[in-house]
């Protein structure tokens, strides 16, 4: 009794009318994360495009010559890297391995996203006049899936596409 008493006093209880949660416009969040969608695949795309054109025309030219087999392929790596991840962690030698293995699958599943949205843009308008008409038309795609509901599964295999090509290329 004297724990509620406390909390009564405390005003813990809230009154009628008194909400305890603030009000969060959902749209201004999907709106945020479709943006940040868009602006990380637009920069991440420019920044490949300006630094290695070779390497990045290279990995769209793999995804669009073997879609299917880069798909299969990223998804198997991804697993079997999470897999590890997860091994490692649980060892308290293996953490700080874990965790730049982490990082370091993060980053090169933006490069692969970028890649297989860039495939995307150039597949829609072609890349005669230059890389940024198919970057600009694939950083849209990201955005608008993020608005959708059904986008982030048709992202997941767009990045795995692109995450298998990436790793693959590494292979060779």
């Amino acid at each position: 009794m004297t724990a509620l008493m406390t909390l009564l006093e405390a005003g813990a209880v809230l009154q009628p009318g008194i909400s305890r949660a603030p009000e969060v416009d959902p749209g201004v969040g999907l709106g945020g994360s479709a943006f940040g969608a868009f602006l990380s695949t637009l920069l991440i795309g420019a920044i490949m495009i300006a630094l290695v054109p070779g390497y990045t025309e290279r990995l769209v030219d793999r995804v669009d010559n073997d879609i299917v087999g880069s798909f299969i392929y990223g998804l198997i790596v991804l697993v079997a890297l999470i897999v590890l991840i997860v091994l490692l962690a649980v060892t308290l030698i293996g953490i700080p391995v874990a965790i730049l293995l982490a990082i370091l699958v993060g980053l090169i599943w933006a490069v692969g996203a970028v890649v297989g949205f860039l495939a995307i843009g150039e597949r829609l308008v072609g890349s005669e006049d230059g890389w940024l008409k198919p970057l600009v038309v694939g950083a849209l795609i990201n955005g608008g899936l993020t608005l959708t509901g059904i986008g982030g599964l048709v992202s997941f295999v767009v990045g795995a596409t692109g995450f298998g090509t990436v790793m693959r290329d590494w292979r060779e």
